[in-house]
């Protein structure tokens, strides 16, 4: 099965998932990994879920929730977004609840999604924005060959303080 792991399988955003992803986003800590600076409703949030069943050449993204295969319990979420199906690449992102890192579930899920997208959706290439300290994501795209092709300068403003941001890129083979 091409979204199973050997412990954590990649599934479709449910609406009883609404909690979930309402929590996550409105976590303002997290907010400058995915540009954000406004929370969100639960009307949006729930609007979302109904539209991610939409077909990916329509919606341009995709997001997956990352269950684990012991327990069942959901660990974090991964996305494709800015598809460009002439060019043949999205871009890709991962987040895994605070309480459930350090554990490798990101490490499987991200191996899940590249298959998934070089295979099944015949993407070209994926790319991802990293943080210039944030080792840990750096090495776990790093692991799966993707390539730091580019360094965007002062390009994150978090707590008035400006941060560099790698462009990383993984082409198929």
């Amino acid at each position: 099965m091409l979204l199973t792991g050997e412990n954590i399988y990649l599934r479709a955003i449910e609406p009883a998932d609404a909690d979930l992803l309402y929590q996550w986003e409105n976590d303002e800590t997290a907010w400058h990994l995915s540009n954000t600076i406004t929370p969100f409703s639960r009307f949006v949030i729930d609007q979302y879920i109904m539209d991610s069943q939409l077909d990916f050449y329509t919606t341009k993204q995709i997001r997956l929730m990352i269950d684990s295969t012991a327990d069942k319990k959901t660990v974090g979420s991964i996305d494709l977004f800015d598809f460009d199906p002439h060019h043949q690449r999205a871009g890709l992102g991962i987040m895994i609840a605070k309480e459930f890192q350090n554990q490798q579930f990101a490490s499987e899920a991200l191996k899940l999604i590249i298959e998934y997208s070089f295979d099944l959706l015949d993407l070209h290439q994926l790319y991802c924005n990293i943080l210039t300290d944030n080792e840990i994501s750096l090495q776990l795209f790093k692991k799966q060959h993707f390539e730091i092709i580019g360094n965007k300068r002062q390009w994150i403003k978090i707590n008035e303080q400006w941060k560099d941001e790698y462009l990383l890129q993984l082409i198929r083979k």
